[in-house]
């Protein structure tokens, strides 16, 4: 097909789209696109690849992230070293479309039925485990170890399901396919096995430990690997990390939900950080120079005399990463004027004094009042 066009433009979805949005897309164009449904048609199988391509990046955070930042040639590069394995080779488009629509590709698989073979039979449940960050985590990443209980592959009989000496024979209701078909109107409908559970094969002698599955419950430490830059509500995929499919077949995936904690001094919107610094009267008015905190330790601030309370402060580069490409965000410092609450007798008589002549100093009290005035006498007529 050329030059790859980018992943954003095969979708049809702007570079910030939310991952609902870009499910939907992929979702509208497979069933477009699916080769089952424009039969002979080599343009739109190319086409069905280049959509199931772009959607295995761009649902993909790290992958989302690293591509943003790269191009084509990121996630390229971390493919070949293994992560994937290279396009062509780690994306099946009949795997993504059957994991999108659901087992067998739901109402979309049974119209299209199997086509060569893709259907992930018995392939194991994703799992979703809730994982807690402060605020300084989401700034510099994080490495955290996860403990999960899952299905693993069975020890004593390596995942077969069949006890030791013996093995598996073909499934003699669907005859080694893992599929039936059957014919509704002008569709032919491929559901999954019911025999064999879709892999094609039955167990005649289980094993003891596992009772015939191929897999038993274990629980399991898994790092997990934390990028700058993610949310409250952001979702990493660890692939195959979910749980065992039954008697050999595929494992399901690991999604880590991150749940940011309430910080005790900034609120995070988007990647912009705020916090509220307290000043007294006299640091206003003569001026002053202040320690602001930020997530990387401490940044002098200079207030101008005069500053008055609500006043905001922009300090860029200051806030949190952006996870899908280069900068950071900015931190907005708020200055909040404290008035005292408790005066000593020469507290006092300072702000007596003061006050006696403060009308010059304080002009917007000073056209407050005039507008004042100004607004009762034409109320009671006696302007001009």
């Amino acid at each position: 097909m050329g030059e790859k066009r980018d992943y954003y433009e095969v979708l049809g979805v702007s570079r910030d789209a939310e991952d609902g949005e870009i499910k939907k897309a992929y979702r509208r164009l497979a069933v477009k696109y699916h080769p089952d449904k424009n039969q002979g048609s080599r343009e739109t199988e190319e086409k069905f690849k280049e959509v199931a391509e772009a959607y295995e990046i761009l649902q993909d955070t790290e992958l989302r992230a690293r591509y943003d930042r790269f191009g084509h040639e990121g996630v390229r590069q971390e493919f070949a070293r293994g992560g994937h394995g290279g396009f062509g080779a780690f994306v099946d488009p009949f795997k993504i479309f059957e994991e999108v629509f659901g087992s067998g590709g739901g109402i979309f698989g049974s119209m299209f039925g199997e086509s060569g073979g893709h259907a992930d039979a018995g392939r194991g449940n994703d799992l979703q485990y809730q994982l807690e960050l402060s605020l300084e985590e989401t700034v510099h990443g994080a490495e955290r170890k996860v403990g999960v209980s899952r299905f693993e592959k069975c020890p004593e009989c390596k995942g077969s399901g069949a006890k030791s000496g013996t093995g598996k024979t073909a499934c003699s209701v669907c005859h080694g396919q893992g599929q039936v078909r059957s014919q509704v109107g002008f569709f032919s409908l491929a559901q999954t096995c019911s025999n064999c559970g879709g892999s094609g094969e039955v167990v005649k002698s289980p094993c003891v430990k596992c009772h015939g599955q191929g897999r038993v419950r274990q629980k399991r430490s898994i790092a997990v690997k934390v990028p700058p830059g993610v949310d409250d509500g952001s979702r990493l995929r660890i692939t195959g990390e979910g749980d065992a499919g039954l008697r050999g077949t595929g494992a399901g995936d690991l999604y880590v939900l991150m749940r940011v904690l309430k910080h005790e001094i900034f609120e995070r919107h988007d990647n912009d950080i705020y916090c509220k610094v307290p000043l007294s009267f006299s640091q206003v008015a003569l001026g002053t120079e202040i320690d602001v905190p930020t997530l990387n330790g401490k940044f002098k601030l200079a207030v101008s005399a005069g500053t008055q309370t609500g006043k905001i402060f922009r300090l860029r580069g200051k806030g949190i990463p952006h996870l899908h490409g280069y900068g950071k965000g900015d931190e907005y410092v708020k200055v909040v004027v404290e008035t005292p609450t408790r005066l000593d007798k020469r507290q006092r008589e300072l702000f007596k004094e003061m006050a006696g002549s403060e009308d010059g100093t304080c002009p917007s009290k000073k056209r407050f009042l005039d507008r004042v005035t100004t607004w009762r006498e034409k109320k009671t007529g006696k302007a001009g």
